[in-house]
């Protein structure tokens, strides 16, 4: 009898260890998946930030463009002739009416 006791007791510690070995690898399963998931998302996050910045790079190269064009006589001509209706002596202006 001892020995059927000491085998059921063993097989008793058997399965309760592969039980809790089948319980951390399914926990460590659905962490490993959980992991996966928020990793797409900051690659996707990522990406968005990248597009923005390059975005943003474009803008600033056309705003240094523009800068540099506000501080040019052409700009200035420009604008007194846009703005303020200003010609040079020698030129005729046609307006409609």
């Amino acid at each position: 009898m001892r020995r059927s006791r000491k085998k059921k007791r063993a097989r008793m510690g058997k399965l309760c260890i592969s039980c809790m070995v089948l319980v951390l690898i399914g926990i460590l399963s659905f962490q490993i998946v959980k992991l996966y998931h928020k990793d797409q998302a900051y690659e996707a996050q990522q990406e968005e930030l990248q597009a923005e910045l390059d975005a943003e790079e474009q803008r600033t190269e056309e705003l240094e463009a523009e800068q540099d064009y506000v501080g040019t006589d052409e700009y200035v001509e420009d604008m007194a002739r846009s703005k303020l209706g200003m010609v040079y002596p020698d030129e005729i202006l046609f307006k409609e009416e």
